[in-house]
């Protein structure tokens, strides 16, 4: 009955906060680090190795309550084709560490919008199946690119940030298409327009680069 009612008391202070979570687990003599970004309604889990760099998975989509548990209805999985997983309950989190970092002002999960070029803004339709989103949460942020009709998955990185006098910079703990990039940090300049954020500086392959991302709806 105590254990039960811990379990409640833990889904109502992250249904009311939304928080970032890790655990351990061993597989083949390795530590897989599984990393948990969850707000209000949006679940997403990343599995990778620190030492050496490997990324394992990441999957996520919108999630609901029901009783002990949460099931989460998945946008993306990038290893649907070796599991089939469109959705996940989840009932055990006695093992979750809280790791939620000082909350920033960019907190929320955001859509490649478009980019700045020499003739001015170049927009994307965001409603459009094929989606770029980034997701911060309590100094923790990931870019997933997924396709919610195909789900087709192009890639994942993501770690912790930290904003400061107009500067966003980013740390990378893991990254889907090259595990060599984990533990480059990436700063950037970054401004709020209307409710647009502006992202300018250097990709992770040194490229010049000026993006531009709308908060998240639906």
């Amino acid at each position: 009955m105590e254990f039960r009612l811990s379990v409640l008391l833990f889904l109502n202070l992250l249904f009311a906060h939304g928080q970032v979570f890790t655990y351990n687990t061993q597989q083949n003599e390795k530590t897989i680090t599984h990393r948990i970004l969850m707000d209000d309604s949006y679940f997403v889990e990343t599995q990778f190795v620190s030492e050496p760099a490997e990324f394992i998975l990441t999957r996520g989509g919108g999630y609901s309550k029901q009783g002990d548990s949460i099931f989460v209805t998945f946008e993306f999985n990038s290893n649907f084709e070796q599991d089939g997983l469109k959705e996940l309950e989840i009932n055990r989190f006695s093992e979750w560490e809280k790791v939620s970092r000082v909350a920033e002002d960019l907190n929320g999960k955001w859509l490649m919008a478009g980019r700045m070029t020499d003739e001015g803004e170049r927009r994307r339709d965001t409603s459009r199946p094929r989606k770029t989103m980034k997701f911060l949460i309590d100094g923790h942020f990931q870019w997933i690119a997924f396709n919610t009709e195909t789900f087709q998955f192009f890639g994942s990185g993501g770690g912790y940030y930290t904003t400061e006098k107009g500067k966003y910079t980013e740390h990378i703990e893991y990254f889907s298409r090259d595990n060599s990039r984990v533990g480059a940090v990436l700063p950037f300049d970054y401004s709020l327009k209307g409710t647009d954020w502006h992202h300018q500086g250097f990709s992770s392959k040194g490229d010049p680069m000026y993006e531009i991302w709308s908060m998240r709806r639906q």
